[in-house]
């Protein structure tokens, strides 16, 4: 897969979040691009916009040596950079996702103001175009704050030319978010789809549009459908912005690889279940680091260790942790000692809780060991 866009000197976005994204998806990364930036999780310090002949440069020894399976475009930067980018999707019969990239999450501007108008015919080459609310209104002159705005915009889009067009509601005040696909349907008719997911309350999405709209063209990159590419793409980022990564002084960034971290600690977890399940007779519930559904929970029963089981416990778990505790082993206890700290229900344990009880004791610890050690001391 190739990335066209700028860098970013903190890693978190531009070209850095790329590959990242592409790598953890299971595509092979390659780049172009377009200009250098100095920045972190705090801002953008300064810009260096790269010649368009050096692009041009880099595009052109990309595809004569590699099979490129989708493109992807981030920061663009000038008009000249955007008309070359979109004289080769013209040339380029693999998908073209194009994230219109213009301001930064830090409020910091990376498009030339008189280059806005010069996407006009990149995005009528594009198989998928991924404006937020921001950049929606700059390209469509409608400032999406409801639903109804959000498919209004992606059929503004569809009609410039675009195959389809993901309308990010990232920016739109609402609870869930709602990300609205656009395409048109056999009878030419528009064709909408809403994905939604609970909002995180968190400043750490730098980067979240690079990984989104990377996260997509690797799936489709591999052979999915615009649809199926979209749905994988936002759960993998709704994933990562739920578990951000804390690095630098400012907001940190998204969790670029968070998935493909989260399935290498399924083992582990099942490992830890059995583990603490020899230690007792009752239930034992053991989430994966980054886990954000059943599905990410291993709990125990009478045909061994499964993920995925309907279980009370795994529920209450992963109530637990969505209330920010730090915890990844959950045993429904017979009873409680003394000294454990018990909340009264779910929404009141903190940083410190052992145990909560929520219909019964349920003991929490962040892991196998911890929890072999409570065990132990209700013996």
């Amino acid at each position: 897969m190739l990335s066209v866009a700028g860098t970013d000197a903190g890693g978190g976005a531009g070209i850095q979040a790329d590959v990242k994204t592409t790598e953890a998806c299971g595509a092979f990364g390659t780049s172009a691009v377009t200009s250098v930036t100095a920045q972190n999780t705090r801002g953008v310090a300064s810009t260096h916009v790269l010649p368009v002949e050096e692009v041009s440069a880099q595009l052109d020894a990309v595809f004569d040596d590699f099979d490129v399976a989708a493109v992807k475009t981030g920061m663009l930067a000038t008009t000249e950079i955007v008309e070359l980018v979109a004289d080769r999707a013209r040339e380029t019969q693999c998908p073209f996702v194009v994230d219109p990239v213009m301001v930064a999450a830090s409020g910091d501007r990376l498009l030339a103001p008189d280059a806005e108008s010069a996407y006009e015919a990149l995005i009528a080459q594009a198989t998928l175009v991924t404006p937020n609310a921001d950049e929606a209104a700059v390209l469509t002159g409608v400032e999406p704050e409801t639903a109804e705005d959000l498919r209004a915009v992606g059929e503004t889009l569809v009609e410039t030319g675009a195959e389809a067009a993901l309308v990010k509601g990232g920016h739109v005040a609402s609870d869930p978010v709602r990300d609205v696909l656009v395409r048109r349907s056999d009878d030419a008719a528009f064709e909408h789809e809403t994905f939604t997911h609970p909002r995180v309350d968190t400043d750490a999405t730098h980067g979240s549009g690079c990984t989104l709209s990377s996260a997509i063209a690797a799936e489709l990159a591999a052979g999915a459908s615009t649809r199926t590419a979209v749905d994988r793409g936002v759960d993998l980022l709704a994933r990562a912005v739920r578990y951000p990564l804390d690095v630098g002084e400012g907001p940190g960034a998204v969790h670029h690889t968070v998935a493909l971290r989260n399935d290498a600690a399924r083992e582990q977890s099942r490992e830890w279940a059995a583990s603490v399940a020899g230690e007792t007779s009752e239930t034992v519930a053991v989430a994966t680091p980054y886990a954000d559904g059943p599905a990410d929970v291993a709990t125990t029963g009478d045909d061994g260790v499964r993920f995925g089981r309907d279980d009370p416990l795994a529920e209450t778990l992963l109530a637990v942790r969505e209330h920010g505790v730090d915890r990844r082993v959950a045993v429904r206890a017979a009873g409680a000692a003394d000294d454990w700290t018990v909340a009264e229900r779910v929404g009141r344990v903190d940083a410190e809780t052992d145990a909560v009880v929520d219909g019964e004791v349920v003991m929490l610890a962040r892991d196998a060991a911890t929890a072999r050690e409570l065990l132990d001391g209700v013996a």
